[in-house]
C-alpha cells in the first residue's frame, strides 16, 4: 500500500520554530564554528598565496624596470681626496670595507 505524502503548513511551522529554538541554544557555538571556520579559509588561502613562484617575465620586467645607482665621477673624486688627505676619513672608510654592518 501507497500512501501519499502530504505537506501540513501547520507541522512545517512547528519543525521550523523547534529547528529555530536548537540553534538559538547553540548560537554561541556556531558563531565560534563560522569565525574559525573563516580564520581556517583565510590562512590556508594565505599560505597558498605566498608559496606561489614569481614567472621568469616578471622577474625579468621588474629587474628592467629598476634604476641603477649613478654616482658622478666629480663626487668620486672628491671623496677620493678627502680619504687621502684625512687619516680619520682613512680609518672609517678602511673600518667600512672590512665590516659595512658595523656601526
Amino acid at each position: 500500500m501507497k500512501t501519499k505524502a502530504t505537506i501540513n503548513i501547520a507541522s512545517v511551522k512547528k519543525r521550523i520554530l523547534v529547528i529555530l529554538r536548537l540553534a538559538n541554544r547553540y548560537k554561541a557555538l556556531l558563531f565560534f564554528l563560522l569565525i574559525a571556520g573563516l580564520y581556517g579559509f583565510i590562512l590556508l588561502r594565505i599560505n597558498s598565496l605566498s608559496n606561489i613562484p614569481a614567472s621568469e617575465t616578471d622577474v625579468a620586467e621588474l629587474q628592467n624596470a629598476a634604476k641603477q645607482p649613478h654616482i658622478k665621477e666629480a663626487t668620486i673624486t672628491r671623496l677620493r681626496s678627502l680619504q687621502d688627505n684625512s687619516v680619520r676619513v682613512q680609518t672609517l672608510f678602511s673600518e667600512t670595507r672590512n665590516n659595512p654592518f658595523n656601526e
